[in-house]
């Protein structure tokens, strides 16, 4: 086999291996950066009690809730504050 016959049939592999590796980093931001980026409602339950800040990102939420010692939190990506019943 010639060099020339190995170059057409390894280019159309290699091509695609770069184009491939290429369009997984085309952003550049990993997931959890752009994800960390956007706010939020974070919820706490503190003895008993659920209170809702809104505008927070995941980080802030995390740091807040452990300043605030909650035994429970959670964080709601581009979600208000839920503060009112169901109207029953």
């Amino acid at each position: 086999m010639t060099g020339r016959g190995r170059a057409r049939r390894i280019a159309p592999f290699t091509l695609g291996a770069l184009l491939a590796l290429g369009l997984t980093s085309a952003n550049g931001i990993p997931a959890q950066q752009a994800r960390s980026e956007f706010t939020g409602s974070c919820y706490c339950r503190a003895a008993g009690e659920l209170h809702c800040v809104s505008d927070q990102t995941e980080d802030q939420c995390k740091h807040r809730c452990a300043q605030e010692l909650c035994d429970d939190w959670f964080w709601l990506e581009r979600r208000p504050c839920w503060n009112w019943g169901y109207g029953g």
